[in-house]
């Protein structure tokens, strides 16, 4: 199901909950027997055994993944997909993922990843080392207060089962995309599982009402994925759908009829395709995304899809053969703990050498362009006046492709991020500054702190930065910005008022990548400046920066032989006259600077300035360069404010 809904549809089938659900019905019904028989359960040796068990087809995985990606994928993406394989090889990926998903500055993750479906066996791995811990948690009960354990299991699955599936609609409801990959909303699917186990000895259907149980169970599996779109709807309620369905086929079992399911689902075809179905899961999703990369189509389609398909099932075979078969059923192994310790330290190992290598070889790599970067990258200064070109021939650009994703201004004092809301609330870590400076408003505001940290240095201020993504200052819903958007500035506007500082410093325009809107001036964003004004503080307004319809960094890894092809004119993105020059006469106490004739010279919105990448993605300056722009950015708020600066 997963595999024929990835390859052909473009679909998610919804079969990874009913292999959730399946996964702990077996370790349910393992576990109970123990404890019923009145065996221990010898936990570490269930781990050191379930994890020699399954990492060996996890390294093979990730090993030819990150070939993968050193041969297929764009270097912008490297960052991510180091922290990703860390993540899949450590069972955290779907808690990678989730902030992902929410964060507004992490990299751009409209593309799949080839490990994004990790995050599901990232999930079971969390529950095969939580689940043994319930059932020791329940033995303790069950033996304290002389009850059977079975009803105690029932009981506390039951809880879990309620609590999971509640927080799951409500937070399926309210962030989707964060739940989705939220261990907590999947909890309910494996005590779902469990509870199952746990009844099903005693649940006693006649063969005709097990038949048709199992035939709704498999007609509702398959055609979950069809009916509902489980990628932006789960998990949820919706979920009860194919876990409820794989229940149905559970309960009706084997009927021994030849009208029932079972006589389909005990084909032996799909049987021995079963042997291989873990491989299968593993190999067929790298496979499918590197495929569309080099493809650059957005689906694999009929004929693609079905060779794809042979491909992922023949692999699977072959790895299942050679080095799962082995390792699983080595007596050698089985007959001291510590050679399964063994194991999935070695395995560990495998991947951990060389991702770590690789990791700090780019590190050391871009240290040493940093080191001489005052002389190849000056980025900004290179359009000051009397500016004298220094550069090594052929010096590489900075940041480097591998970091320029995340070249955000970095402050070194403490910081308080809330990726859900999108909000980072950050100083300096100057508590007496000769200066109070606050920067607000959005993430556009967000890369002024590059310039503004770097005068702070040396002035000893103290900067305090207040930002929300897609949030510029603005009251009103008619403007463009969201409810929790207006809610956020108000309260951000009345802190604000309450800490008096010497300067606020905030964009003004909101420009576009859309020509026929160019930029924009937003009425409310004039009534906000105005209180700040009015309560005596003096205010800053920065012109917005230039926005691109595609990523600068993959269009300069796309044309390195001619950058001029991701440049954009000027006149595209910035209106003429400068929309506030209409308003500044309203107000005194606001200083409006343009530096768009640095991002844009000559006419021309350029990728790369100085020998330096001006953006990180479509519309956000690097901090490099920003940090190239503190001269004349220094020179600009001095005549605004007539401060003396350093």
């Amino acid at each position: 199901m997963v595999v024929t809904y990835h390859v052909w549809f473009g679909r998610i089938s919804g079969g990874v909950d009913i292999f959730l659900l399946i996964s702990s019905f077996l370790l349910t019904g393992q576990f109970t027997r123990k404890l019923e028989s009145g065996r221990a359960l010898e936990l570490f040796k269930y781990w050191a055994h379930l994890f020699k068990r399954l990492l060996p087809m996890i390294v093979l995985t990730l090993l030819g993944t990150l070939l993968g990606v050193y041969l297929i994928l764009p270097e912008t993406t490297w960052t991510s997909m180091f922290g990703q394989t860390w993540a899949s090889l450590f069972y955290y990926q779907n808690w990678f993922l989730a902030a992902e998903s929410v964060d507004y500055y992490a990299t751009d993750h409209s593309a799949a990843s080839p490990l994004q479906h990790f995050w599901s066996l990232s999930i079971q791995g969390q529950i095969f080392i939580l689940w043994p811990l319930v059932f020791a948690l329940a033995a303790v009960v069950a033996h304290k207060a002389r009850l059977k354990i079975r009803p105690v299991l029932i009981w506390i699955f039951g809880g879990i089962f309620t609590a999971s599936l509640v927080f799951s609609i409500i937070t399926t409801n309210t962030n989707q995309a964060f739940a989705y990959f939220d261990t907590r909303t999947r909890l309910w699917e494996f005590a779902l599982g469990s509870m199952l186990a746990l009844v099903l000895p005693y649940l006693a259907f006649k063969r005709s009402t097990r038949i048709v149980l199992g035939w709704i169970g498999v007609v509702a599996m398959l055609s979950c994925g069809l009916i509902l779109q489980v990628g932006q709807k789960f998990p949820g309620y919706m979920a009860l759908w194919p876990t409820l369905a794989a229940a149905f086929v559970i309960v009706a079992g084997f009927t021994g009829s030849k009208f029932g399911a079972d006589r389909f689902l005990s084909w032996k075809p799909l049987v021995k395709l079963g042997d291989s179905s873990y491989a299968l899961y593993l190999f067929h999703w790298p496979l499918l995304v590197f495929f569309l990369v080099v493809t650059g189509r957005d689906h694999a389609g009929l004929k693609a899809g079905t060779a794809l398909i042979l491909v992922s099932v023949l692999a699977a075979i072959i790895a299942t053969k050679l080095v799962d078969t082995p390792i699983r059923r080595s007596k050698w192994i089985e007959r001291r703990r510590r050679r399964a310790v063994l194991v999935i330290a070695t395995c560990i190992t495998l991947v951990a050498a060389p991702l770590g290598g690789w990791q700090l070889q780019i590190h050391a790599q871009n240290q040493a362009l940093l080191a001489q970067a005052d002389r190849n990258n000056p980025g900004a200064a290179s359009l000051f006046q009397g500016f004298v070109d220094e550069a090594a021939p052929g010096s590489p650009m900075i940041p480097a492709l591998t970091d320029v994703s995340s070249d955000w201004a970095q402050f070194p004092g403490p910081c308080v991020v809330d990726h859900t809301e999108v909000i980072s609330h950050c100083n300096n870590g100057v508590d007496d500054g000769t200066k109070n400076i606050v920067v607000m408003g959005s993430s556009h505001a967000d890369v002024l702190n590059g310039p503004v940290l770097e005068m702070a240095k040396k002035n000893h201020w103290r900067v305090t930065s207040i930002i929300k993504g897609f949030c510029p200052l603005g009251m009103d819903t008619a403007s463009g910005v969201s409810e929790e958007c207006v809610e956020f500035n108000k309260t951000t506007q009345d802190e604000v008022l309450a800490m008096k500082p010497d300067l606020v410093i905030t964009t003004s325009t909101r420009t576009s990548a859309d020509p026929a809107v160019a930029e924009v001036l937003d009425g409310s964003w004039v009534s906000e400046i105005r209180t700040l004004n009015d309560a005596g503080i003096k205010v800053v307004a920065v012109r917005d920066t230039p926005r691109f319809e595609m990523s600068v960094p993959e269009c300069i890894e796309q044309h390195l032989a001619d950058l001029e092809v991701c440049a954009v004119d000027r006149s595209a993105v910035f209106a003429d006259p400068n929309p506030t020059d209409a308003i500044s006469g309203e107000l005194p106490n606001t200083k409006f600077l343009d530096f768009s004739s640095y991002y844009c010279p000559a006419g021309k919105c350029e990728a790369v300035i100085g020998n330096v990448i001006v953006y990180l993605d479509t519309n956000h300056p690097t901090a490099t360069f920003m940090r190239s722009l503190t001269p004349i950015f220094a020179q600009e708020i001095e005549a605004a404010t007539g401060w003396v600066m350093k």
